[in-house]
Order: structure tokens, then sequence, then C-alpha cells
């Protein structure tokens, strides 16, 4: 069995390592490219203030990218018997350049390592799932675009209220995305500050340079104090499981919706075929099943902020075993996020819309406003026109009219489409990927 990177002359008890390890190893692995990563950074700053040779970071260097790409195409596992990511690549550059292998960890901790490492999944995940919600995004537009001009009743209370439209429904669902995508931003921009070299929350005596390792992995700034490093872990997984709660809470909303128009009361929508289930013993059913698990899946998303808040929420300053558990719901919760983006965004493409709605003449109150507006232009006092229109209504004499004229700014006649998808694309702009991606590139490229 291998050592742990800690043990001294006494060997851990077996069940005393399998309940402290848990589910850590099988996490790590979502780690272990961006592990390799931080490494590469940290020895070229250790070199750089004399605790590394030349001669040694070269083929370091090699050693990492090596791991890296290893981890990305998904072939990287952690042994029997070593404890963890760190340690795994640890053991594995020992293993092929001897004493030199065990240079790496000057100057830092596994805490500061595993702060940088979440923080390194964190920021690419999240430019992972802004590309899908712009995805997501255009393609509600477009639809909004396509059927602005069909005409759908508007609910309040679960009661028909008033005209509303297909362009204004999935519009509706664009424009919350783009308030979405600016809480990911305010995240992103909390989880792209450099930790390493807090160590364990108190610094090194080593001459580390800091901003040197900042800037080699593209962080818009460290995190000066130390102290504060070690207290963003956890802080930082909740501020961004909250913008993954924002955007989880969009899709539900949606996916309630669908199910709702789906359904042969309502018959606004049709799913393709292929995109519903059967039933084992109903042969005309056409379930839709895809939107009550994107639902199910994004309300247990919703849930994540609370679960990491009651994790640590009663902990003080300073490391403590208690945040590794929320390794276990925060790295797989983006996974599922993507999946239910992805599926959405697909069926939201293929959807079909009843343009014939309105002929059912259960729908006709619904323009009951339009009328007691058209009085009000015509002279008559708000209060005088809605009691006219209430009693025609009552003795069954109201005769809608289904003209409507809606002109101003995000109303049926208006949408502001225009103006919403660039309100999306400035913020798009603000997250600044291409300095991520570039200082990666350089970092790769480093000799």
């Amino acid at each position: 069995m291998a050592k742990k990177l800690w043990e001294k002359n006494i060997e851990s008890d077996r069940e005393i390592e399998r309940f402290t390890v848990g589910h850590d190893r099988d996490m790590d692995l979502y780690l272990a490219q961006y592990d390799a990563l931080g490494s590469m950074a940290h020895i070229i700053m250790l070199e750089s203030v004399g605790l590394l040779e030349k001669a040694e970071l070269t083929p370091l260097l090699e050693a990492l990218k090596k791991i890296h790409a290893l981890a990305e195409k998904g072939s990287f596992t952690i042994e029997n018997g070593v404890e963890d990511v760190h340690s795994q690549i640890e053991l594995m550059l020992t293993q092929s350049l001897g004493d030199v292998g065990k240079k790496i960890h000057s100057g830092r901790s596994r805490n500061d390592q595993i702060l940088l490492d979440l923080k390194l999944f964190t920021r690419a995940q999240i430019q992972e799932i802004t590309g899908l919600i712009s995805d997501f995004f255009d393609v509600l537009i477009a639809q909004s675009n396509r059927y602005k001009d069909v005409l759908m009743p508007g609910y309040t209370h679960l009661q028909i209220a008033m005209p509303s439209s297909f362009g204004l429904w999935f519009g509706s669902y664009a424009e919350s995305l783009a308030d979405d995508l600016l809480l990911l931003q305010a995240a992103y921009k909390i989880c792209n500050r450099n930790p390493l070299g807090s160590a364990a929350g108190y610094g090194s005596s080593f001459p580390l340079n800091r901003t040197l390792t900042t800037e080699l992995l593209g962080f818009d700034s460290m995190n000066y104090n130390v102290v504060y490093a070690q207290m963003g872990r956890g802080k930082m997984e909740r501020t961004v499981a909250f913008a993954l709660a924002g955007v989880a809470a969009t899709l539900s909303k949606l996916a309630f919706d669908a199910c709702l128009f789906n359904s042969q009361n309502f018959g606004f929508l049709r799913l393709p075929d292929e995109y519903t289930t059967g039933s084992s013993i109903m042969p005309h059913k056409k379930n839709p099943d895809v939107f009550e698990l994107t639902r199910a899946k994004c309300n247990k998303i919703q849930s994540l902020p609370q679960q990491i808040i009651l994790i640590m929420n009663n902990l003080p300053s300073g490391y403590f075993r208690d945040l590794q558990i929320i390794k276990e719901i925060f790295l797989p919760a983006f996974d599922e996020l993507k999946d239910c983006l992805k599926m959405t965004t697909r069926m939201m493409n293929e959807i079909v819309v009843n343009e014939h709605i309105l002929d059912d003449g259960k729908y006709s109150p619904i323009f009951s406003v339009e009328e007691v507006n058209r009085l009000v232009r015509e002279g008559i006092p708000f209060r005088d026109a809605y009691k006219k229109v209430s009693l025609e209504i009552e003795s069954d004499n109201y005769q809608p009219n289904k003209n409507v004229h809606h002109t101003h700014e995000g109303s049926i006649g208006n949408l502001c489409n225009e103006q919403i998808t660039a309100l999306k694309d400035k913020i798009l702009q603000g997250f600044d990927f291409e300095k991520v991606n570039s200082a990666e590139e350089k970092l790769f490229n480093y000799r």
C-alpha cells in the first residue's frame, strides 16, 4: 500500500481510512487535469524563485502535460492505496523522474492545491454552461420571432386572463436566461481569483511569487489574504451553486409550462413523437418524460446552495474536513445541468405550436380588457368602461374583438428581441473567457 503524503510511522486504521476518504477518490477524477495544470504553473514559479533548477523544470512540465492529456481523455486513475489526486500525480512524477518529483509540493499545501483545482474546474465548467445557455437562448429567440404573431391565452391564477403570444412566451425565457447569465458572471468573477500560495491558510516562508502564478493561470487577481483564501472554500461553491440554481429555475419553469401546454386539455404545443415515451398499458400515451425529468433534475439542482450552506455554515475560519463533502454534491451538478440544457435546447427547437388556439370560443373572455381599453380611448372613464364590459359578460352579450394592437416595448407587437439579444451579448463579453483560454494555451507552450 502506498504511503500517504502525511503519513509518519503509524499506519492508519482501515475503517478510519474508509470513512475519512469516502467518495473523495472518485470526486478527484473530476479534478485531475486541473491539478496537473495548477502544478505546471506552480513549478514554473518555483523555478523562478530558485526552488527548482531549469534542468528539473523541463522534464516536470513535460510529464505534467502527459498527465493532463491522460486526464482530459478520461484515462487517469488513482491507484489502490493512493489517497487522492494530489498524491497520485506526485507518485507518477516520482516514478518517472525520481526525487525531482518530490520537489513539486514546496510552498504549497493540499489545502491550497484543492482550492486551486476546484476553481480551475469550476471556471471551465462555467464556460461550458455559458456556451450552452447561449445556444438555448438563440433557439428561444428564433422561435419567438417565428411565432411572434401567433396568439395564445395568458394566465393568472391558472385562469385565462389576457392575450399573450408565443413570441412573448419563448422570448420571456430568453430574457430570463440573460439574467441567469448575469448572476453566473458574478459567480465566475468570484471564482476566478487565485488561492495558490495560501498553503494551509497561513502562507509560506518561501519567497513565493503569487503574482506570477496568477498571470500564468489567467486569473483576474489573487485572493490576497491567505486566511481569506482558505475561507473561500465552500463560499465559492455556494456562490456558484446559487447561479446554477438560477439557470435550473428557468429550465424547471419552462419544463412545467411545456408539460402543461402539451397536455390534451391545453393542446398549445406538440412534442415530436421521438421525444415522448409510451405506456405499458395505454396504447395512446405520448408522455413528456424528458421535460418531467428536466423539471425534477433542475429542482434538485435548486437545492444545491442550501445543501452547501448546511455543510459549511457553522465552521470558523481555517480548514475542516467537513468541506470535503461539498465536492460530492457540487462537482456532479455541472454535468446534470449541462445535460438538461442540451435536451431542452433540442426539444424547444423542434416543438410544434398550435396556431389556432383562440378559435375556441372558451378563450373569448381574454379580449375583455381590449374592449375596456377601446372604450377608454373613445373617452369613457376606465371604471365606467370596466363596469359596462363586466355587465355585458354577465348577461352573455359580450362580443369580443380579437384584433390585438399592442405597441409598447416588450408587448405582443414589440417584442424587443433585438434588445434582449444585445443584453445577452454584452453579458457574455463580460466573462472575458479569452483571457483564461489564452493564458492556458501559453502555459502549455511554456519553454
